[in-house]
């Protein structure tokens, strides 16, 4: 696992989406500037399969426990005994895993991007399999949608494959007692239902008018909320 760490007090884990990396997700986008500027620090980890961190090809190797045992990783080595965290997209099913894995690790909880429906489940796995390999599109315009760009980057086809099926079907669900801040963008179809969800859940919820996917992150209004939040 690789992964970057700023100095500051009350530390935010940040973890980013599928096929993205610490780097395009959480500095390029201003987050960890605003939280320097805040005096919090940053732990940004790349999870593995992406970025800079060892891309093993099982889908054993991407299920929700073992990436979130790799996040309780970092902070066994930073000596971190719990911390505010922020997920975005597959991020935050990700952290999700770690509340349930670690609940004592983490004190509040920022899902972003994140809805009830786990997309990759829904998609056809043969179709994304012969995407993957032989570059066959698929009727799903979504599978190109979010593979290609990871592709013609030179991104780890299997390491990506295997993400993809171990991840596929991972929950949102979050142990009792760890206050949750859900976010969306407005234009973003990919967390449908969720302003449900967090009604369900008692969570706060913060809908990002006219922003998509990529864009939300970018948000001044998702960033100033996630730090009133975490205060």
């Amino acid at each position: 696992m690789a992964f970057d760490a700023t100095p500051g007090e009350l530390p935010v884990l940040l973890v980013h989406g599928f096929a993205s990396t610490a780097e395009a997700t959480w500095r390029s986008s201003g987050w960890v500037r605003v939280l320097e500027e805040a005096g919090r620090g940053a732990i940004t980890p790349d999870l593995r399969g992406h970025g800079r961190s060892d891309k093993p090809h099982r889908t054993a190797d991407y299920a929700p426990r073992q990436l979130a045992a790799d996040l309780v990783a970092v902070l066994d080595t930073l000596e971190l005994d719990r911390v505010d965290v922020i997920g975005y997209s597959m991020g935050s099913r990700v952290v999700a895993a770690l509340a349930r894995l670690a609940p004592e690790r983490v004190r509040r909880l920022v899902l972003g991007g994140a809805g009830p429906l786990e997309l990759f489940e829904t998609w056809d796995q043969g179709a994304v399999a012969r995407y993957v390999v032989s570059g066959d599109r698929p009727a799903d315009p979504t599978i190109a949608a979010v593979l290609g760009p990871a592709i013609t980057a030179g991104a780890d086809r299997e390491a990506l494959l295997a993400c993809v099926r171990g991840v596929a079907g991972c929950t949102l669900d979050v142990p009792a007692g760890i206050p949750q801040l859900f976010v969306a963008g407005g234009a973003d179809p990919i967390p449908v239902g969720v302003t449900a969800l967090a009604a369900k859940r008692g969570a706060q919820y913060l809908e990002l008018p006219g922003r998509t996917h990529l864009n939300a992150l970018t948000s001044h209004d998702f960033q100033q909320a996630s730090l009133q939040f975490l205060a």
